[in-house]
């Protein structure tokens, strides 16, 4: 199974009218904004990203190649059938393997967790796995995941591929001249730098192996907020992973088919797929990490952008090329071949800064201004279609939107690249913001961001009836606030509450009303409290010892805040009295600087 995934393969002849008669099938499950091709794909009408949708521009797999295998016209998990036709078929590709699947469906519940507003169905993982790897080339996988050779995509050198220079010196695809997809996922290794994650809890964060290439697939189409439950989203989200239509159309045929059913099969035993976007009749050595096999799945020579696929022989369904006779290049090549133009990265010499304006934001508040880098040549020149990447550097938790704390940007033709939005967290103080050129080593561009602790500019009651009980009693109403900042509700705000001795001093009083602790003793001063969501703050109850009088409750808040109320305390066995005015309080709300 494995020699046959590592040929490249031709189409078999019966493709073309096993994919026409699939309409019919695919058409009755359509997904809302979906049409379905006359080859039997899904169609989305809003199949191109926003730029900023696909920031990195090249996508997690670096725009590769990929498997166009469709789903078959049967139900995806028919009775049990010891026959080979179409029914034994739909059940062979409904299944997934033990060890992949499982990947999927942790990867949904930690996603479910992290981001339960990105809404991701674990089918849209095994869709992507599917198209491409085979989902690990048939669950072709040890015990923790991790596949048992690796899978090295071709060299991204512009030769007929994407091109992309080495990023990370050979460590994930053993080429230090291009970059290579890796792993079951096919990440790039600029993508998996920022977007890997450790999905088996063993320390590490492997692009081979399922369980974290799973979780770093899902965090990555869980970026920039997207809602996957929303069709629009769930296409820009696809495309964001390879920026190609036909890719998007592939992936949502095996999405809405694993939605039908899917069934466990042990791990070794998935089937492969045969055709690839590229053109297969080219053969092309292609280098291959120190024991590693020979690039098959994930694999996947690119055309060139507007190529169309060679006229290909029939063959019968199934039926592989002839393997490559040229062996793979036991050294890599050269990092700039001779006569090899530079590319616009080659060209970068520095990065200044393209005006951005200070940065300030509120903790749990977005950055209102954004960072803006430039790339230059050494005398000054805007190089556009540069990838500048925007890391968050040290210990904090603001983020770019989507709660990623790395992003990739492409240089416009003004050689300008904007970060997108940043969302302070609650750590305050200086955050740093760093630019790099992916793919070129020159000195980064720090930015730094300033997070202020939540802050209300006003206070006010939410009642107005008088706060009044008898010396000994406890006060029948609760004191409720609202703080407001710029007129907005001031959630998650600190406050203090203390029983003042009068307005001129906002010592603690040593008489008269008083809260209590958790054991039951008096205190006049309570700190560590806060706002809720909608900026309101009630204080716990009060009581009041055998003093009479008048009496001054003050609030504050971070921002400078204050509210001042008055509480009466009137002798045991009367009425409780009207408030009287008292010229020391001014229970009327006032704002701080």
């Amino acid at each position: 199974m494995a020699a046959q995934f590592g040929r490249r393969l031709r189409k078999g002849a019966a493709t073309t009218a096993v994919a026409a008669a699939a309409v019919a099938a695919l058409s009755a499950s359509q997904a809302p904004g979906v049409t379905v091709d006359g080859q039997g794909r899904q169609t989305a009408t809003d199949a191109t990203p926003a730029p900023e949708e696909t920031a990195d521009g090249v996508g997690a797999t670096g725009n590769s190649p990929y498997y166009t295998d469709l789903p078959p016209l049967n139900s995806p998990n028919p009775s049990p059938s010891a026959s080979t036709g179409p029914s034994a078929s739909g059940k062979t590709e409904a299944g997934i393997p033990a060890t992949v699947l499982d990947a999927y469906k942790k990867a949904e519940a930690a996603l479910r967790e992290k981001k339960p507003g990105c809404n991701l169905p674990w089918q849209l993982l095994a869709a992507i796995g599917k198209v491409e790897s085979g989902q690990a080339r048939g669950g072709r996988v040890d015990a923790d995941g991790t596949t048992l050779s690796p899978i090295i995509g071709p060299q991204l050198d512009g030769n007929g591929f994407a091109l992309i220079k080495d990023t990370d010196d050979g460590v994930y695809d053993g080429n230090s001249a291009y970059d290579n997809a890796v792993g079951p996922m096919q990440f790039i290794p600029s993508t998996w730098e920022w977007a890997g994650r450790d999905g088996n809890g063993d320390g590490r964060e492997d692009p081979n192996n399922i369980y974290d290439a799973a979780l770093a697939a899902g965090h990555y189409l869980c970026r920039f907020g997207w809602d996957l439950s929303d069709q629009g989203d769930l296409n820009k989200a696809i495309l964001s992973y390879n920026n190609s239509t036909d890719y998007l159309n592939t992936v949502l045929s095996w999405l809405e088919y694993y939605r039908k059913g899917t069934h466990e099969i042990p791990d070794g035993t998935g089937s492969l797929p045969v055709d690839r976007s590229d053109d297969q009749d080219r053969v092309r050595p292609t280098p291959s990490a120190p024991g590693t096999s020979t690039p098959g799945a994930g694999s996947r020579p690119e055309k060139p952008a507007g190529s169309s696929p060679s006229p290909k022989p029939p063959t019968s369904p199934g039926t592989p090329s002839k393997p490559p006779t040229t062996p793979p290049p036991t050294t890599p090549p050269p990092t700039t071949p001779p006569g090899t133009p530079p590319t616009p990265t080659d060209t970068v010499d520095h990065l200044e800064d393209a005006g951005t304006a200070k940065l300030t934001a509120m903790a749990g508040d977005a950055f209102a201004q954004r960072i803006s880098t430039r790339a230059e040549t050494d005398t000054g020149k805007a190089v556009a279609k540069v990838r500048i990447r925007f890391t968050l550097v040290g210990d904090t938790d603001t983020t770019f939107t989507g709660g990623e704390s790395v992003a990739t940007v492409v240089t416009d033709s003004s050689g300008v690249a904007v970060a997108p939005e940043l969302r302070a967290g609650e750590k305050t103080g200086d955050v740093t913001v760093r630019a790099t050129v992916v793919g070129r080593t020159v000195p980064g561009l720090d930015y730094r961001a300033t997070v202020t602790e939540r802050a209300a500019d006003t206070l006010v009651r939410t009642g107005d009836g008088a706060l009044t009980c008898t010396a000994g009693g406890e006060f029948a109403d609760r004191v409720e606030v609202r703080a407001t900042y710029d007129g907005a509700a001031a959630d998650g705000v600190a406050a203090t509450a203390t029983l003042i001795t009068s307005a001129d001093d906002p010592s603690p009083n040593d008489k008269g009303p008083y809260f209590k602790d958790a054991d039951g003793k008096a205190v006049r001063t309570l700190s560590g409290l806060e706002t809720d969501a909608d900026g309101l703050l009630k204080l716990p109850r009060l009581y009041a010892d055998d003093t009479t009088g008048t009496f001054l409750l003050r609030v504050t808040t971070a921002g400078g805040a204050t509210l001042t109320v008055e509480l009466t305390v009137a002798a045991a066995g009367t009425a409780s009295p009207s408030p009287s005015a008292s010229p020391s309080a001014d229970p009327s709300a006032s704002s701080g600087a």
